[in-house]
């Protein structure tokens, strides 16, 4: 009912409706009192002239007509007239009134079809569609201002989205040259039979920290990418993409005691498999790291009607409800400062990016006892005009084993 209310098409047709039938209410009004006048008028000389000389009216003592005879016919005789006035009018003015709404109805909608290619252009329009115009193709006036201004308003913005991305992946590619170079110079001197221990001591602290400098900036290329237009799609089972990516982080996952469970349903969707199984490797790597000495991690893929899902759960550190938010936000985690060897605050940000992408997202939730539950929805469809998922709040907690 709230939606009716505010449809502008609507509205200006109730208006057009009202502003009929008060305007024909009154005309008709008005047609009945000039009708009443001109009538009473010259029903008062018909009467009056042609039974003068006596006919079914009543006479006086003196032989004139009398006055209330005439008047009792002119009465009648125009109550007739103005009920049949009133019932033909009212069914006229009832059908012109049925006439004017619905062609109110359809110039409402002739005049706000430009409004209406705006507005559909604005909800196709995201972060990584800024390329879509309107380009409306009407004579000026202040609906083509409006239309032109919003495609100019898209130019700068796809402009400056465009020059970030670049900057990002420019910044990352070239920040890979000498990282490369340091760790062939490190590797280059820990090779040579006269070094010290001291040297391989020092080598092996450089190339973890170069390393880990590496797993930054390809996050930052994954994150790029990810934040740009999915241009492949390919029908991929992210069941099958979770299976890989649990065994990848198997010997992580052995080395820090923590127990990966798989409840793999086949769940086919379209998109990219490079950027997808990013997705899901960040997810599981990230549940397997942020977890205590004997904790479980959780994978579940699940097949709907129209999209599919991942849902890692972990055990781990207690998180409050308030503090989950900031999890997805680049460079920002809970437990340790960005830089040290546990990761380097991406994973999240790359998980709901990729997600995005696809016109899905990411949501999740803390576990009680510790942990979280991060679910992940995809559609079928990773089309930019296919309608984006929303993903509800709550989420089902798992059970406390994997």
């Amino acid at each position: 009912m709230g939606e009716w209310r505010g449809n502008l098409r609507v509205r200006l047709t109730v208006v057009f409706s009202l502003v009929f039938a008060l305007a024909g209410g009154s005309v008709l009004a008005g047609v009945l009192i000039l009708v009443d006048n001109a009538m009473e008028y010259s029903m008062g000389i018909l009467l009056a002239d042609k039974y003068r000389d006596g006919a079914p009216f009543d006479y006086t003592s003196a032989g004139t007509i009398n006055p209330g005879s005439i008047e009792a016919s002119k009465q009648t005789i125009m109550d007739s007239m103005q009920a049949n006035l009133l019932f033909k009018g009212g069914l006229t003015l009832l059908a012109m009134w049925v006439l004017a709404t619905a062609a109110g109805w359809f110039v409402a909608g002739r005049l706000l079809r430009p409004l209406s290619m705006i507005t559909a252009t604005a909800h196709r329009i995201a972060g990584r569609t800024l390329h879509k115009r309107i380009d409306l193709d009407a004579p000026p006036g202040e609906v083509k201002s409006l239309a032109d201004s919003f495609d100019s308003m898209l130019d700068r913005l796809d402009e400056a989205f465009a020059g970030q991305g670049r900057f990002i992946a420019n910044a990352a590619h070239e920040l890979k040259t000498p990282i490369a170079l340091n760790r062939t110079l490190v590797e280059v001197a820990m090779s040579r039979p006269d070094s010290p221990p001291q040297v391989h001591q020092l080598g092996q602290n450089l190339l973890a920290v170069n390393q880990r400098h590496e797993r930054l900036i390809d996050a930052l290329l994954t994150l790029a990418r990810a934040e740009d237009a999915v241009t492949e799609r390919r029908l991929v089972d992210i069941a099958e993409l979770a299976g890989i990516a649990a065994d990848t982080t198997e010997a992580l996952a052995g080395r820090l005691s923590v127990q990966i469970g798989r409840d793999l349903a086949p769940a086919p969707v379209t998109g990219d498999p490079i950027l997808l199984e990013q997705l899901i490797r960040n997810l599981i790597d990230n549940a397997t790291r942020y977890n205590i000495e004997g904790g479980w991690v959780r994978v579940q893929t699940i097949a709907r009607p129209r999209h599919a899902e991942i849902v890692v759960s972990n055990t781990g550190a207690v998180i409050s409800a308030y503090e989950v938010p900031t999890l997805f936000e680049p460079f920002r985690r809970l437990t340790d400062r960005v830089g040290s060897s546990r990761g380097s605050g991406l994973g999240l940000s790359i998980v709901r990016a990729v997600a995005q992408a696809h016109r899905g997202d990411a949501v999740a939730v803390p576990r009680p006892g510790g942990g979280l539950v991060v679910r992940v929805i995809l559609p079928r469809s990773a089309h930019p005009l296919a309608e984006p998922v929303i993903v509800a709040a709550g989420l089902p907690v798992p059970h406390d084993h994997p």
